[in-house]
């Protein structure tokens, strides 16, 4: 039994005025709570008020995670209240801005830490977070591949907080159940390790065969804790997240947000796409410009579909995939290629007519691309030279400028659409109004994984996996596609972030039922709706 006080501090039980008169005197907090009762309601109109006056998206976000600290109920309640507005404000394009001045307004961030200093202690510190809950899902970030500004060592925790609330505000997944973790392996930035102010280890990032054997730690200890936990690997960088998913994938239920789950919501773009154009696997060729961890992942995603539901050879599928990266269009025999740069790399006589590879308006020319995906932080690298290229070749193009904070997408959509004269379908990272042309309305899909991991993961869950499988992936996204109205002109190929529960709930039960299908279960689910239904928590219960 906790103490009166001890139940205002922890805020998986703390329902602030909201406790009845009853519940005071049984949770003993009557004579620490003012008389009024107030409901959830009231407190979230409060709430909301106070958001409002606020100016400076930054001091927003602070607002809300420090509600989030005291009282998870009342958090939740606002922000399934207010979804659109309070999401890029909670999670990106905010949360960067919140990393960066991370050591300027850190009050304690609500997540455990692990150093590798002490391999011997990390038990303890998942222990000590945890305090007694049973955990399904572990959230870990070493802090290497922050969105797109990169490593930002201990400062990168920020990012747990924001995943995690987004967890809970679309799937429903309780988060007293939730484990977010920061892996303290030092950074390589030196501004950081320069401020005295940093709060993270203050020395290079460890690399190597160390590096390997404290995540190795991190699993055993986790899953030793934990058996049945979902390990959710965020913001990896590029040396680490493909290695990490890769030594596990197989062997214990995980995924890796930026590898497995922006492929995933591109592919729904995609195939949502070909519905409207009326085009199907045979017209469908990919040029990723970005080659890191995302855009590998990525190709990788949309080959497995080709494969799977497009009954097509794996070598044709991934020939029909080409990779960009900063030194140019990625060709066999070029030096310092990573495993997955190596597996989508053409040869050079099939450009031999392309002068500069690093030209991607010239690539674009040559290799004919149906989708152009950018995830290489390179802000207008999508250029009107590139665009109409696009246009050229193709008479409805997929345009995906995903990367993000705002400042560093590759195109703006408006952009696209104008010099597409509409016939683009454009996705972009984060939120993007609508574009108005020649009398038609477009609306943008926001290409945020956001649509995905949430669903994907409770999935999972909720359907007892002991892996998350290729195929599993591929029905989330399809059961995304299908919510898009391909007779509205002007739809956008997502849907958009207003319907998250519903997308999250319809991905939900596509994973699991997959998941069922292959015989991945550890127990048996009998009505998967119903376990999603009963599994998920509200804040109002």
């Amino acid at each position: 039994m906790m103490t009166g006080m001890e139940t205002l501090r922890n805020p998986f039980v703390n329902r602030g005025a909201a406790f009845t008169a009853e519940e005071r005197i049984a949770a003993d907090v009557d004579g620490l709570l003012p008389a009024a009762v107030r409901t959830l309601d009231a407190q979230e109109k409060m709430m909301h008020a106070r958001f409002s006056a606020i100016d400076g998206d930054l001091d927003k976000r602070l607002y809300l995670m420090g509600v989030a600290r005291e009282n998870r109920a009342l958090f939740y309640h606002g922000m399934a209240r207010h979804l659109t507005e309070y999401m890029p404000i909670v999670y990106a394009p905010t949360v960067a801005q919140s990393i960066r001045q991370y050591d300027k307004y850190y009050l304690g961030s609500d997540v455990a830490y692990v150093s590798i200093e002490h391999p011997e202690r990390i038990k303890d510190a998942l222990r000590q977070y945890a305090q007694g809950r049973d955990i399904d899902l572990i959230v870990a970030t070493d802090g290497e591949g922050i969105l797109g500004i990169g490593d930002w060592g201990a400062q990168g925790a920020e990012i747990l907080t924001g995943k995690l609330a987004v967890y809970t505000a679309a799937a429903g997944i309780d988060p007293s159940r939730v484990l977010p973790v920061m892996i303290d392996v030092g950074t390589d930035r030196k501004e950081l390790l320069d401020n005295p102010d940093y709060v993270g280890n203050r020395f290079p990032r460890v690399r190597g065969e160390r590096y390997d054997a404290f995540i190795d730690a991190f699993v055993h200890d986790s899953l030793e804790l934990y058996p049945d936990a979902l390990l959710h690997w965020e913001d990896f960088g590029r040396p680490t997240a493909a290695p990490i998913l890769e030594r596990y994938r197989r062997e214990v239920l995980t995924l890796n947000d930026d590898i497995q789950g922006t492929g995933v919501t591109v592919l729904a773009a995609l195939v949502a796409a070909r519905r409207i154009a009326g085009t199907g696997y045979e017209d469908t060729r990919i040029l990723v410009f970005g080659a890191g961890t995302a855009g590998v992942g990525i190709a990788d995603q949309l080959v497995d579909d080709m494969v799977v539901n497009g009954g097509m050879d794996r070598a044709e599928s991934m020939a029909r995939v080409a990779l960009v990266d900063r030194y140019g269009l990625v060709l066999k025999g070029q030096d310092g290629l990573t495993e997955g740069q190596r597996k989508y790399a053409h040869d050079p006589a099939e450009f031999a007519g392309v002068a500069d590879i690093t030209d991607l308006a010239q690539v674009v020319d040559a290799f004919r691309p149906s989708v152009l995906i950018g995830t290489s932080t390179r802000p207008g690298a999508f250029d009107e030279r590139v665009v109409t290229a696009m246009a050229s070749h193709v008479e409805r193009p997929l345009i995906c400028p995903i990367s993000n904070p705002t400042e560093l997408a590759e195109a703006k959509a408006a952009d696209v659409i104008r010099w597409t004269d509409g016939r683009a379908f454009v996705i972009t990272g984060t939120p993007s109004a609508p574009v108005e042309y020649n009398g038609v309305t477009y609306h943008i899909g926001q290409g945020n994984n956001a649509l995905m991991y949430p669903g994907l993961c409770f999935g999972a869950i909720v359907g007892k996996a002991r892996l998350i499988s290729d195929r599993m992936l591929l029905a989330g996204a399809h059961a995304i596609s299908d919510m898009i109205d391909v007779d509205q002109p002007g739809a956008a190929v997502l849907p958009p972030v207003s319907r998250l529960t519903e997308i999250s709930r319809r991905v939900a039960i596509a994973v699991a039922e997959q998941a069922i299908a292959e015989g991945l279960s550890r127990e048996p689910v009998d009505d998967v709706p119903a376990a999603v239904e009963a599994a998920t928590w509200h804040p109002e219960d």
